[in-house]
């Protein structure tokens, strides 16, 4: 944490991280404003200078506070082993539901954080990411027990199938998230949504045994 920011109370912290979260995920570091950030928070721009200094220091924390909570609230805790496929999604989904609770914009500025003209924020970011294994496509879905889906289904298909289907779920959950109160977002709703999705994949995909 930015020794300043410490010093704030809670909520304020929390209101100028989300603001900070949600600009550079929408716009990427090189096209986001503090100016936008500062208002979303509901303070003057020289006041959260005050306390983060600048946009690079602002960007950098983020991104190491991000990261440190995927470290310590999903990886930790999520099982890439699983053979089941569509269980290592519901853990992938139950798990990121708990980061997204606090922070809706995590996920997506983890994912651009790497896209900016800056040559001195990929460095900076090449220093961090060095030697660490990358989640992809390939950590989800590679490695899963084949033989659970229904014989003569094409498996490399279905993967797929279920990977865009990944997608859509992701967005409409995000969607319904950042369009409601987020204390009084109903998440034994979105989970019980959840399971009722994947229950229908495995009918599609799985054979009977399995559903």
């Amino acid at each position: 944490m930015l020794p300043r920011l410490e010093t704030l109370e809670p909520g304020r912290r929390e209101a100028i991280l989300n603001a900070a979260l949600k600009e550079f995920a929408t716009k990427g570091y090189d096209e986001a404003s503090t100016n936008v950030i500062a208002k979303a928070s509901g303070i003057s721009k020289a006041l959260m200078f005050h306390y983060v200094q600048s946009k690079k220091d602002l960007f950098l924390f983020l991104y190491d506070y991000c990261t440190d909570r995927m470290n310590r609230e999903y990886l930790p805790f999520m099982n890439f082993r699983e053979p089941d496929l569509l269980e290592r999604l519901r853990q992938s989904y139950f798990l990121q539901l708990e980061l997204l609770h606090k922070h809706p914009w995590i996920f997506e500025f983890i994912d651009r954080s790497a896209h900016t003209k800056s040559d001195e924020i990929r460095r900076e970011l090449e220093l961090r990411t060095a030697g660490k294994p990358l989640i992809c496509e390939e950590t989800m879905f590679g490695h899963v027990d084949e033989s659970k889906f229904k014989d003569g289904l094409d498996v490399k298909r279905c993967k797929q199938l279920v990977y865009w289907a990944n997608i859509g779920f992701t967005n409409q959950i995000l969607e319904e998230i950042r369009n409601s109160e987020i204390p009084n977002l109903d998440y034994d709703h979105i989970r019980t949504e959840l399971d009722g999705y994947l229950n229908e994949l495995r009918k599609a995909f799985y054979k009977e045994e399995w559903t």
